[in-house]
């Protein structure tokens, strides 16, 4: 059975960061849906990339997913974070004991408030941690707290995204789309 995730992604969410989950999860063969929050599937990320998503969020919240990641970047981690729809399903994924996961100032912005973060040991953008209550912070590129994955920022999204693809499809494919990249 084929994992599959979905990346929520909205209006000023980080290029780098949405770009390199989408590009390493389909790399590691992961059915990866981006959805998108807004009223149309094009969104404008925070540097001006034009993107299309493959759906609209309201359209996937019914499916079943492997795992829920959020890109960072402002305004789109708050946009994210203020989603009703997305944040009842992150709770539901998160109380099913599936995988969640957020980067940069999506941990903060989002999955704070959401009420995912309690007790759990995560990261995010060093600003954005003075937002963060109920958790303890973390100084560390990518940290994982069972099902629960957090990133700092832009030059963690590589090994963020790695570590996802290894929690959904395992250490071996992980390290063939490792030598593929050419990752050292």
């Amino acid at each position: 059975m084929t994992a599959r995730a979905l990346i929520a992604v909205a209006d000023g969410s980080q290029d780098l960061e949405t770009i390199t989950l989408l590009d390493v999860l389909r790399r590691a063969g992961v059915e990866v849906v981006l959805a998108s929050i807004e009223n149309r599937r094009m969104v404008t990320l925070a540097l001006g990339t034009r993107l299309t998503a493959d759906a609209m969020l309201i359209d996937v919240l019914a499916q079943d997913f492997d795992l829920i990641a959020l890109p960072g970047g402002m305004p789109g981690a708050q946009r994210l974070g203020e989603h009703g729809p997305l944040s009842e399903r992150v709770v539901r994924q998160a109380k099913a004991g599936k995988l969640f996961a957020a980067i940069c100032a999506a941990p903060a912005f989002a999955l704070q408030p959401y009420g995912v973060l309690r007790q759990r040991r995560m990261t995010c953008y060093p600003a954005a941690s003075e937002k963060l209550s109920g958790c303890t912070y973390v100084d560390q590129s990518v940290v994982v707290d069972g099902n629960c994955i957090t990133a700092q920022g832009p030059a963690s999204a590589l090994e963020f995204a790695l570590t996802l693809a290894e929690q959904l499809v395992g250490k071996a494919k992980r390290k063939e789309v490792e030598q593929a990249m050419l990752v050292k």
